[in-house]
């Protein structure tokens, strides 16, 4: 049971990044303090998450959020815009007509503050201060992610605070691949959704959509490479998975929601939340060179990223992301692993 603090480089503008490991005897997990990002999960002697070797890729390479912390809305707003209270706050348009993952500057470019905890669960508490108006957001907003390790679970909590009304949606945006090389393809999958959120082309929710009868239905296992090569015209559309997911049994209790295995590796992971929705992104677009992987392409990994639903800031009929002045946020998102 320990905590290792180590250089980790710097950043473009000479800041310098920690690392810090979190080790159990069954799990070791590397978080960074920019970006209060997960650089490494290793389990079974394999390291599941993509991520690079030095803090200057993670500023100028990472465009895909690996292993982020993100906010202050994770997913996207339509049209960088949003009403709360009868007064309408304008974000940043930073993917196509539309806002996302918090802007330009969210709290995967922050620079966190860290306490680290030894003891039989290694813990890690990550707390960042928005202030008032930051990337357009009202309140001054305090959150702390806590990282803790119990025998092959890896539990992140996201604990926030406003001083004003807001709105909040935080998550991680790891990039899973079980057998640590490859691609993603072959590994196996089930998904405890009965719907999904069909979109519009820039990925806005236009309807809730039940999975019956298409390739979206993982609610038994399935492969996949199946659905990502599928005919259904969302995923043609997106050249794979990138889908917000409505999931069963939302009472605000943790339950599984998602489960993937690989049997080249024989690693299997179960991803828990208390949260309405799970994006999950196929990796797409993935293109690096020098990720600590080595050379990355297309489902390289897959991302599942807990969540309100995208938009929910402009949608009455979604379960509501407001956070209430004083009133605390609690959720927590959990990474079990295991043989198969």
């Amino acid at each position: 049971m320990s905590i290792e603090k180590s250089a980790f480089g710097t950043l473009p503008d000479g800041t310098a990044v920690t690392r810090y490991t979190l080790s159990n005897g069954t799990l070791s997990v590397s978080v960074l303090d920019y970006g209060a990002t997960v650089q490494s999960i290793v389990y079974g002697g394999v390291d599941v998450v993509l991520g690079f070797d030095n803090a200057n890729d993670y500023a100028t390479v990472n465009t895909n959020y690996l292993g982020a912390t993100v906010g202050r809305y994770a997913n996207r707003i339509k049209g960088g815009r949003f009403t709360l209270n009868g007064k309408t706050y304008t974000l940043a348009k930073n993917n196509g007509e539309n806002h996302l993952h918090g802007g330009d500057v969210g709290f995967d470019k922050k620079m966190w503050d860290m306490t680290p905890q030894d003891g039989d669960a290694p813990q890690l508490r990550a707390r960042y201060v928005s202030p008032d108006g930051e990337e357009g957001y009202p309140g001054t907003l305090t959150l702390t992610v806590t990282f803790t390790l119990r025998d092959s679970t890896l539990s992140i909590a996201y604990d926030a605070e406003s001083d004003a009304d807001t709105v909040a949606n935080f998550t991680n945006h790891a990039y899973f691949n079980l057998a640590g090389k490859g691609d993603i393809l072959d590994t196996l999958v089930t998904v405890h959704a009965d719907a999904y959120t069909a979109t519009d082309d820039g990925l806005i929710p236009l309807s809730v959509m039940p999975v019956d009868g298409t390739p979206l239905d993982m609610r038994q296992e399935v492969r996949l490479g199946d659905v990502i090569g599928s005919d259904d015209p969302s995923v043609r559309r997106c050249k794979g998975l990138d889908h917000n997911f409505v999931l069963q049994d939302y009472t605000g209790a943790l339950r599984t929601v998602m489960t993937a295995k690989n049997t080249q590796s024989g690693i299997a992971v179960a991803c828990a939340t208390d949260l309405p929705g799970l994006q999950i992104y196929s990796g797409n677009d993935l293109a690096y060179v020098n990720s600590k992987s080595g050379p990355l392409g297309a489902y390289a990994a897959f991302c599942m990223e807990t969540q309100f639903f995208p938009d929910t800031p402009n949608r009455a009929d979604f379960p509501s992301c407001v956070l209430r002045a004083g009133e605390p946020f609690h959720s927590e998102t959990a990474y079990t692993f295991s043989r198969i």
